[in-house]
């Protein structure tokens, strides 16, 4: 893999809505910086993502400096959330983790993002990414912690492993649903100039001057089978990653890093991996 290196560069300022492409991106021990400090939780506390909602699909979130952000989807006048002021928080819960949380402090934010989605929900900021939520320790060194993502500081993802996907899809019985984009499985990190499915078998990843480990492959839901531009859901890519894994256990593509080490990455960077 001596060519490879970074293609592309994404984050989601907040969790669920669709992804912001970057040409370089400050990485955080807990993940690029701005990545999925906000997320919507419903009125138990739950998190509130395209599982249930694929209408979210269709929802932006600029980055704002200072960390705030402005939320837009069609047809409506976009909203602003600012990063609340330091003060009480309200327990949430992502995906089995509770986790403090700080409420958005203007309450037009919460209609705004309630009217999108026709059900109660309400913006929230984590405040404090080096201490509210701990990695999975299953796959977790001591110390390290999580924004709101699934589980993991970053996404990897590899062209060639696309490329090879949409080969199966084309295949396969769901023949007209591909091929598929890569924002299928909002990545943080693409690399271009590897084998197909060659991340598989990565144990460590430097990106320019940044050095992650690979803590797991990511499992992969129904969220990679929803269009990313209209929010409508197909079969494709879970059943032909079903197919070609035949093995019990999570359907995956791509993998979960853990920076090792602070730094800048950006799009052309060089990428190592062993």
């Amino acid at each position: 893999m001596g060519n490879a290196h970074l293609q592309a560069l994404s984050i989601h300022p907040v969790k669920a809505f669709r992804s912001l492409p970057l040409r370089e991106v400050v990485v955080e021990p807990w993940g690029p910086a701005g990545d999925r400090r906000w997320m919507l939780v419903d009125d138990g506390g739950r998190v509130v993502t395209q599982r249930r909602h694929p209408r979210l699909a269709l929802a932006a979130a600029e980055l704002l400096p200072g960390g705030g952000v402005r939320l837009s989807v069609p047809g409506a006048e976009p909203v602003t959330a600012h990063v609340p002021a330091p003060g009480a928080t309200v327990p949430v819960e992502l995906f089995g983790d509770k986790v403090e949380a700080v409420l958005a402090e203007d309450g037009a934010v919460h209609a705004w993002c309630s009217a999108h989605l026709g059900v109660p929900v309400r913006l929230v900021h984590l405040d404090d990414p080096a201490t509210r939520r701990p990695v999975d320790p299953a796959f977790a060194l001591p110390g390290e912690t999580v924004t709101f993502a699934d589980g993991y500081p970053l996404l990897l993802t590899t062209t060639a492993s696309l490329d090879a996907l949409n080969s199966l899809i084309a295949a396969g019985d769901h023949a007209a649903e591909g091929p598929l984009p890569m924002n299928r499985f909002r990545p943080n990190v693409v690399v271009e100039g590897t084998e197909p499915w060659e991340e598989e078998r990565w144990t460590r990843v430097t990106v320019g001057e940044v050095a992650f480990r690979v803590a797991k492959p990511s499992g992969r839901c129904v969220v990679t089978t929803t269009d990313q531009e209209t929010g409508r859901r197909g079969k494709e890519p879970l059943r032909s990653l079903a197919a070609r894994q035949r093995t019990a256990g999570e359907v995956v593509f791509g993998q979960n890093l853990v920076p090792l080490s602070p730094g800048t990455i950006r799009v052309g960077d060089p990428v190592e991996a062993a």
